[in-house]
């Protein structure tokens, strides 16, 4: 698969997972939160951080109609329309946001639920776009963010294989081409139990493309398993205090924790390697504790070489092993001590060798 790029940060199996800190619902409704939540992800060594972009209108209607309340869960008994009042980020902190993110050094982009939000982020020179789980079925969006013709990401949360399917050739159909799935469980949170993360190779075989995580359990084992499983992308939601409250803030990383990610899976990337058999630089030293074969007695020119004169002992200078039936029967062309290794010049002259 070719790499992805964004923002200048290539996306590939060759390089760590690409980190995306949500920032979500957790700027609790104050843009000043919001700005030093972009410094500390900046800080935590995130690839990215990123956003919402809805508004209560553009996402439900204002209803107290059983449809249009939450009956379970983290936010039972909360209508959509307050929820989404509480949780969103307005259209007009964008510009403030993506500004304050450039100068700062970091990505910025959004997931957009509408169309109108896709022409925002469209005027702000979003560097990508995300498409939420809920949102993948929502083929009509799907086409009008890949007209975008930016790199597109997009969480498979609830969906079958078909959907998918059909979310995926929408995105290619349409746009670029770049479009990374990522597995995700739309539970808030998610058991860990149920993260079932051998998905992300069931999502590389069925559609071979780059496949990540979107992380919603409690702590980094998931996102650490995730990296070991080929995950080329890893989002968890990400809060400055959970203390402090807010709609996602229970399921959310702090900075020290985020830091911990960041290292942990670049430090997991690593140490998956490739599936070479080329000796590792740190073992090649160590050959020489091998085993090989050794004369333990004196030998004089022209004696039958027998097994009681040959020892599999250590260090690896002499013969490997395999080479023991091979030995045992030749006559020596010239005297051998104890300790001297088993070579084949010992038997063979250099016009046989």
């Amino acid at each position: 698969m070719k790499p992805i790029m964004i923002a200048g940060r290539e996306i590939s199996d060759q390089q760590p997972p690409y980190i995306i800190a949500e920032l979500s619902a957790n700027h609790n409704g104050d843009i000043d939160r919001a700005l030093k939540t972009i410094d500390a992800a900046q800080q935590a060594g995130v690839s990215a951080i990123k956003i919402q972009s809805y508004t209560p209108d553009t996402m439900t209607l204002n209803s107290d109609k059983p449809d249009f309340i939450i009956h379970d869960g983290l936010w039972a008994g909360r209508s959509l329309y307050d929820l989404y009042g509480e949780a969103y980020t307005p259209f007009e902190w964008h510009q403030k946001l993506f500004d304050y993110a450039r100068q700062r050094g970091i990505t910025l982009f959004s997931s957009p639920f509408d169309e109108t939000a896709v022409e925002l982020l469209a005027s702000l020179d979003a560097p990508a776009y995300k498409v939420a789980s809920f949102e993948l079925t929502d083929l009509p969006l799907i086409r009008c963010i890949a007209e975008q013709d930016k790199p597109m990401i997009m969480s498979t949360g609830m969906a079958t294989l078909e959907e998918v399917g059909d979310a995926l050739e929408t995105a290619k159909k349409f746009g670029s081409g770049d479009v990374i799935l990522l597995h995700c469980i739309s539970s808030y949170p998610a058991p860990l139990s149920q993260a079932n993360l051998r998905r992300i190779t069931r999502l590389q075989q069925e559609f071979n493309v780059h496949v990540g995580l979107s992380d919603h359990t409690l702590g980094n084992t998931a996102s650490i398993l995730a990296t070991a499983l080929g995950a080329s992308v890893i989002e968890k939601h990400f809060t400055l205090d959970r203390s402090d409250g807010g709609v996602d803030s229970t399921f959310s990383l702090e900075p020290s924790e985020m830091s911990d990610l960041v290292a942990a899976t670049s430090t997991a990337h690593g140490a998956m390697g490739d599936q070479s058999f080329d000796r590792s630089a740190c073992e090649q030293q160590n050959t020489i504790f091998r085993r090989s074969l050794y004369f333990v007695q004196d030998l004089a020119a022209g004696e039958i070489i027998q097994s009681h004169h040959i020892r599999r002992i250590r260090p690896g200078f002499g013969l490997a092993p395999k080479y023991l039936d091979q030995i045992i029967g030749q006559r020596l062309l010239h005297s051998v001590e104890r300790g001297d290794r088993v070579e084949w010049q010992c038997v063979r002259s250099d016009d046989n060798a």
